[in-house]
């Protein structure tokens, strides 16, 4: 277990969790006395970055586990599965601000105007979100964590949210109060919108989607500048929340002894470990050189 990325990761989740408990008490308290649904709809979306929060935070610890025997290459996914569980919850919410959102739409005769501490608070949620989504986001990619990275990206949405409440309370005081629970609803199309994103990543992680041809290239060029192993071909790249196992085949002489040939193998191995920390398991099938032969199978390694 990498003890500085699990240190890292830990920092990232309490400073989202301790700020959004901020942001969802004074986001609930000011929206109901300034009469603010759509501060009070931020609320409810900033306590469900908490519980999100913690449901990442759980998946960071658990992916961080050593490989055992019955999990032999280790307990990555479990960061994707905790993105997956953050979008049920998102979808929950998202569901409960804009029924409420529709309702008082529908019946006018709910609307308050909201006064100028909503806007207030709008303002402190703008920068306070601006601040905290940056520094999870950047954190969750610096260690390779799709959980960390998509509790960072759900934050991201409440700069626009409060950029909303702060224009709906503005125009709201000027004799336009249907828009606050407009915003209220945008909130949670918003919600909607961002458990789509992650949830698409995550279920990319959790299939095996083909990486970034960028990362295939260096795995060749690495593999290429091993002595004896050229074109190295067929690679493939299985992710596994914040890290990766790779395949691949190089030609090799085919004339020379098996002991040089599993020893070049090896050699390219470490090269490929060595130069790309996210990788943590390699395995090379080596050719003779000039061989054709199919590769098809039903699953390719």
């Amino acid at each position: 277990m990498d003890e500085n990325r699990t240190k890292t990761g830990t920092k990232a989740s309490f400073v989202a969790i301790t700020a959004n408990c901020f942001l969802t008490v004074f986001n609930i308290i000011i929206g109901l006395l300034s009469g603010s649904y759509a501060l009070v709809s931020e609320g409810a979306h900033t306590f469900s970055d908490v519980i999100t929060s913690v449901i990442a935070y759980i998946g960071f610890k658990i992916g961080q586990k050593p490989a055992d025997k019955e999990h032999p290459i280790g307990h990555g996914r479990a960061e994707a599965i905790s993105g997956l569980l953050i979008v049920i919850f998102l979808a929950i919410v998202a569901y409960e601000i804009i029924t409420g959102a529709v309702d008082k739409i529908m019946h006018p005769s709910l609307i308050t105007v909201p006064d100028i501490y909503a806007a207030i608070m709008a303002v402190i949620g703008i920068f306070v979100n601006y601040f905290i989504s940056e520094y999870i986001i950047r954190i969750g990619k610096d260690i390779r964590s799709p959980a960390i990275v998509a509790d960072g990206k759900h934050q991201r949405t409440d700069i626009f949210t409060s950029v909303a409440i702060l224009i709906s309370v503005v125009i709201s005081n000027i004799g336009y109060p249907i828009l606050d629970p407009l915003v209220g609803l945008l909130i949670g199309l918003l919600i909607i919108k961002t458990a789509y994103e992650i949830a698409k990543e995550n279920i990319d992680n959790i299939m095996g989607k083909v990486p970034s041809q960028e990362l295939i290239s260096k795995i060749q060029t690495v593999a290429n500048l091993t002595p004896n192993a050229q074109n190295a071909h067929n690679i493939k790249v299985d992710y596994l929340g914040s890290y990766a196992t790779a395949y691949l085949h190089v030609e090799v002489d085919g004339n020379m002894p098996l002991t040089e040939s599993h020893q070049i193998a090896h050699d390219v191995e470490n090269n490929i470990l060595k130069a790309i920390p996210e990788i943590k398991s390699v395995m090379v099938h080596v050719c003779p050189i000039g061989l054709k032969y199919n590769h098809d199978q039903e699953i390719d390694n």
